[in-house]
């Protein structure tokens, strides 16, 4: 039976909107990401089943997000853009620039290309940490047990206290 996308939209869309402007940080690129998960599921719709489908929306699109920022960061559509926001913020931007990219490294280490659960653990992690959703909500919505979401949580966070005892 293929999804009902008008309803979903109507129920799933704000909390879909949320996690692309979460990720994306732009209000109009969080709204075209958004219109964008809702196409991605208009388009596979037959093949969709309706166990889950909020969990399945975010994961379309932290990984439609994702996707663009890559995108974004390979081929900047204003290469200048850049460096007029460096000089109009001179004060901080040598600083917050090597932030973004220790942090970037961070990241990279953290959700290993070697670990068949990253794309699913960032998710979880993206669910409670950044939307704020309970243990529970996202065990729900995962479809998980409330156990397994805290067991991958605590792992990402020794992994993550791993890496910032480790002499950079």
């Amino acid at each position: 039976m293929a999804l009902d996308i008008e309803g979903l939209y109507l129920r799933y869309g704000p909390m879909v909107l949320r996690r692309c402007r979460s990720i994306l940080r732009s209000e109009a690129a969080a709204e075209d990401a958004t219109q964008e998960v809702f196409v991605t599921a208009l388009r596979f719709r037959a093949r969709l089943r309706d166990e889950a489908p909020g969990a399945l929306l975010l994961r379309i699109a932290t990984n439609l997000s994702l996707n663009r920022l890559r995108a974004d960061r390979r081929r900047p559509e204003d290469a200048g853009g850049e460096l007029a926001l460096r000089i109009a913020g001179a004060d901080g931007g040598q600083a917050a620039a090597e932030s973004r990219a220790v942090a970037r490294n961070l990241l990279a280490k953290l959700f290993r290309a070697d670990d068949p659960l990253a794309a699913s653990t960032r998710t979880l992690a993206f669910m409670h940490l950044v939307d704020g959703m309970t243990l529970d909500e996202v065990a729900r919505e995962a479809r998980l047990s409330v156990s397994g979401v805290r067991k991958r949580l605590r792992t990402l966070r020794g992994r993550l206290a791993e890496l910032q005892e480790e002499p950079s």
